[in-house]
């Protein structure tokens, strides 16, 4: 019995997680999304020192670019656990708005995805939407609201897009079913009257206008982002 005791308390060991194993891993924050009271989405640990509004619209240029540079800095920002990303639409046209609906139907779990799609492939598909709206328009105007809103955004490869990032055919159809997710994008947009244009920012509740990722990044360390 005394040779068997060793060997037992080492299998036993061997088997056993390390001590604070899981506590030494760091939570995921760039995939932890949650809806917030303006009816927005937030990525990161809601309870990070900086809180960064993103206000865009997904038919901005300039959002686009944004986005483009600062992607890897926000992610890497928000990974560390000092900084958290609300992402705001401000409406501009029908285009923005198929797409803006579509985002916020993908739900939590795929809206990083799709929203990060919509706007790297911004040139693509707003190329794609301008070119069939001008062939169809006439022909859609016939149609319901919501109709005409899903035609544009198949029209302009945004369904596919958003299927691609991870969002069910179920969810797509039910976008477009009734008015719930078209006033919920409304009431967003209109949540971002007091930025001029996009992309606007609000840094710990101040409202920041006119400014580029080189600008941006040095007030968000200076807030305690890392």
């Amino acid at each position: 019995m005394k040779t068997l005791l060793p060997l037992i308390a080492a299998a036993m060991l061997a088997a056993s997680p390390a001590p604070n194993a899981a506590a030494a891993a760091p939570r995921a924050w760039t995939a932890v999304t949650t809806p917030v009271a303006t009816g927005s989405y937030l990525i990161g640990n809601p309870k990070a020192k900086v809180r960064l509004v993103e206000i865009l619209s997904y038919t901005c240029p300039h959002c686009a670019h944004f986005a483009a540079e600062s992607d890897a800095s926000i992610k890497a920002m928000v990974r560390s656990d000092t900084l958290a990303v609300e992402v705001r639409n401000q409406l501009h046209d029908k285009i923005d708005l198929a797409a803006t609906m579509l985002a916020r139907c993908s739900g939590p779990a795929a809206f990083p995805a799709v929203h990060a799609a919509f706007l790297d492939q911004q040139r693509a598909w707003i190329d794609r939407a301008v070119a069939w709206d001008g062939a169809n328009a006439a022909r859609v105007s016939t149609y319901p609201q919501l109709a005409q809103l899903r035609a544009l955004a198949d029209g302009a490869g945004l369904t596919e897009i958003a299927r691609t990032a991870g969002v069910s055919p179920a969810a797509i159809e039910a976008c477009f079913a009734d008015e719930k997710a078209l006033n919920a994008a409304l009431k967003v947009s209109q949540s971002t009257e007091g930025a001029a244009g996009t992309p606007a920012f609000v840094v710990n509740g101040k409202l920041i206008q006119t400014v580029a990722w080189a600008q941006l990044q040095p007030m968000l360390r200076a807030a305690g982002a890392k």
